[in-house]
């Protein structure tokens, strides 16, 4: 916990992001759908009409700067939480001295970074004092806070989602950081406007990112009489390797693996591949990768194309032997079958509705005719009387019902006319109707 002035000396010494933290909104970058001209949050904070909130959003577009430029707006005392170091102690002194400042007519604006890694009970701490307005949470998150904040603190809070900056949101602050006092604009950068447009684009969204690439840029620069030149070679080495934004236990772990899927299901190789690429650039376990692909294979293809769920497990061994990055190839051989495959969902469909009949309907006993005898008493009690052994016959079927007498008649394999299914489906049909026949 930190009690904070925001109007500290900036000096050279200072990363540039936090140098070119903006003080007011007119020089924050993006979030125009929030903070724009005639929008909501600025008519808030303009109006000082605020109430607690959650910023959600990824890192780097601006959720802390945002939480500051509101308490230097609003007449508040400001108190910085993390949720990293802070404990119920800590929460529980703040509180009370919240509480007396609204007794005394001063209202506390509470910023917490990192919202989500609070738990239960240290959110639990802070309702009271929501409820009573004692305090205004400002609340940050990277994480979905529908599944990360308790449902009666989130309740009593109004979300805003921050969104990644705009390639040309970046370049503006870039340009903006060359010739600010508080950024280079003492010093002659020589930098052309497409390196400008490299460093933005290889920010993917992120303004600490953008910055902090600009500064390591522009501090390994040639130096020249009174200028510093950032070649071609010195960018290449600080935009080598985009780190993407990817937590393997968070929401994006889940968004990506989602279109991924869906991809495939659309039969669309092409973002199936890319959306394959960014999960395993991201470190996500190739494994995982794979038995998602072996579910896929026989949830989304099935009997379309047997050979899908061979494929799928073939890939899974593969990673299991090479690993990464070898296979990486092996996961796309089996992504590229399994989008170009015949698509039927009947396997699925027969699964669940199975399921469903199972949890809802009585236990049904099995039918005598299908139970084993493996003994005397067994078969006194008439275990496997009428069974019908189908290998007998000319045509290997016979009329025996295997059902319970309840769900006789009921189906729940669908096959479709995809692919191989189709003759699944012909064969099918024959079979009920040489039974019907019979019967």
């Amino acid at each position: 916990m930190e009690q904070l002035s925001l109007f500290d000396n900036q000096n050279l010494s200072v990363p540039l992001a936090s140098r070119m933290r903006p003080d007011s909104l007119d020089e924050f970058a993006g979030q125009k759908h929030l903070v724009g001209p005639g929008c909501i949050l600025r008519q808030l904070i303009e109006k000082d009409q605020l109430s607690s909130m959650i910023f959600w959003g990824p890192p780097g577009v601006g959720k802390t700067t945002l939480a500051r430029i509101i308490a230097a707006r609003t007449r508040a005392e400001y108190v910085n939480f993390s949720a990293v170091t802070s404990g119920i102690r800590e929460i529980k002194e703040v509180m009370a001295r919240a509480e007396q400042s609204r007794r005394s007519g001063v209202r506390t604006l509470v910023f917490i970074d990192e919202i989500h890694r609070f738990n239960k009970a240290q959110q639990d701490a802070f309702l009271p004092y929501v409820e009573k307005g004692s305090i205004i949470l400002i609340g940050a998150t990277t994480e979905n806070p529908s599944f990360e904040i308790n449902s009666a603190l989130l309740s009593r809070c109004r979300v805003f989602v921050l969104k990644a900056l705009e390639e040309e949101d970046l370049q503006e602050l870039l340009e903006r950081a060359l010739r600010s006092p508080k950024g280079f604009g003492s010093q002659n950068v020589q930098i052309t406007r497409e390196q400008i447009r490299i460093i933005a684009r290889f920010a993917n969204g992120d303004a600490r990112t953008a910055l902090n690439t600009l500064e390591m840029a522009v501090l390994n620069g040639e130096p020249g009489p009174g200028t510093i030149t950032v070649t071609k070679e010195d960018l290449l080495q600080c935009t080598s390797r985009r780190l993407l934004l990817y937590d393997k236990n968070g929401e994006e772990h889940y968004n990506l693996i989602s279109a991924l899927h869906k991809s495939m299901r659309n039969s669309d190789p092409d973002a199936a591949v890319y959306w394959l690429t960014r999960m395993l650039q991201g470190g996500e376990d190739p494994l995982y990768i794979a038995r998602r692909l072996i579910r896929f294979a026989s949830e989304d293809v099935g009997m379309a194309d047997s050979r899908a769920l061979q494929v799928a497990v073939a890939a899974y061994q593969a990673c299991h032997f090479n690993g990464m990055p070898e296979c990486d190839v092996n996961l796309t051989h089996a992504v590229v079958y399994l989008s170009m495959a015949p698509k039927s969902n009947a396997l699925y469909t027969a699964c669940e509705e199975a399921k469903k009949e199972v949890r809802q309907a009585p236990a049904e006993p099995v039918p005598l005719q299908i139970r084993n005898a493996p003994t005397s008493l067994m078969r006194e009690l008439h275990y496997g009387e009428g069974y019908e052994y189908a290998h007998s016959t000319d045509e290997k079927l016979t009329s025996m019902k295997c059902l319970p007498d309840s769900l006789e008649g009921h189906i729940f394999y669908r096959p479709t006319d995809q692919g191989e299914e189709t003759q699944i489906r012909k064969r099918l049909e024959e079979i009920k109707a040489w039974k019907e026949q019979q019967g």
